[in-house]
């Protein structure tokens, strides 16, 4: 006898998603976010012709141009500026799902130290790549005070300094040097300028905490500059480097600042270099114990920080 089955019913599926390849919308994520094609190939490990072509086939996709390229540096048009915040929202959101299903009860954070300055102006705009990339959790220590690695409970460290100290491994970072900075509209003129139309701006000065002879200075430039008579006199000081760069930014004068913490500002047009006299200055070094017991993990960031620097 023939048995009539009741029709087997599937719930509805959901419609897909319409969405561009993935590779093309995280080449657009890397070059909004560095508003430069090579150093977003840098960060994804492609050429900047392979970033250009992915970008393009995103834009072609959506009917629309993202970035205004012509002239000189690329901006993002409002269709680019309207898309980037959420896909870098989405993006970061996988990222810290994905980082969350690791075992994290036996893989505690590693401690960062690093300066005041160095934390804002470095390393938080690069935060959320460090943890998309390598899926390593970061807890930042931002202090200004020598990290003592066994004692502090800190794993790593980025100071400055001019020579390693100590029996830590030091592994030197990035060279630096003291260069002065303004806002693009603070100079009547365009840079380079020459040393005595510098010294007649409003001048910046912030406090110096290794209390070195040598210390960044208007005077001390001004000295290596050759110029002669009185000291400039100083509109505006500040006890932190960071908050003097950001006075500079906003248009209230110029300032000695370190290349690598301005480096990014002058990539992006809001700073503008005056001069290619510079003081010299300590380097960056990461700096942890040869014992430590997470050797790969640091290791790991070690080499993430050394790529992007």
């Amino acid at each position: 006898m023939n048995q009539i089955h009741p029709t087997r019913r599937h719930p509805p599926r959901e419609p897909l998603r319409k969405l561009p390849p993935l590779h093309a919308l995280r080449a657009f994520e890397a070059a909004a976010r560095h508003l430069h094609f090579t150093h977003a190939a840098d960060e994804l490990g492609l050429t900047p012709t392979a970033i250009s072509h992915q970008v393009r086939q995103l834009e072609e996709m959506l009917g629309a141009d993202l970035f205004q390229r012509y002239p000189r540096p690329i901006r993002l048009t409002d269709k680019g500026a309207q898309l980037y915040p959420v896909l870098q929202d989405a993006l970061d959101r996988i990222a810290v799902a994905i980082a969350g299903l690791a075992d994290h009860d036996t893989e505690p954070p590693l401690r960062l130290s690093v300066t005041v300055a160095f934390a804002s102006r470095w390393l938080m705009p690069r935060l959320a790549t460090l943890r998309r990339q390598t899926g390593l959790f970061i807890a930042v220590e931002a202090n200004d005070e020598p990290a003592d690695l066994r004692l502090s409970g800190v794993d790593i460290a980025i100071r400055y300094a001019e020579k390693p100290a100590g029996d830590a491994e030091w592994h030197r970072l990035l060279p630096d040097r003291i260069i002065p900075v303004a806002a693009p509209g603070i100079a009547r003129q365009d840079a380079p300028l020459s040393p005595a139309s510098i010294l007649a701006l409003p001048l910046l000065h912030y406090r110096w905490r290794s209390g070195a002879a040598n210390a960044p200075s208007w005077p001390y430039w001004k000295s290596l500059a050759g110029v002669a008579g009185a000291d400039p006199p100083i509109e505006q000081s500040f006890s932190e480097e960071i908050h003097a760069i950001d006075a500079a930014a906003a248009g209230h004068g110029a300032v000695l600042a370190s290349e690598v913490l301005v480096a990014d500002l002058l990539r992006k047009g809001e700073l503008v270099r005056l001069s290619d006299i510079a003081l010299p200055a300590p380097s960056y070094w990461v700096v942890f114990l040869p014992s430590h017991p997470a050797q790969k993990r640091l290791a790991m960031l070690l080499d993430w920080i050394r790529q992007q620097a």
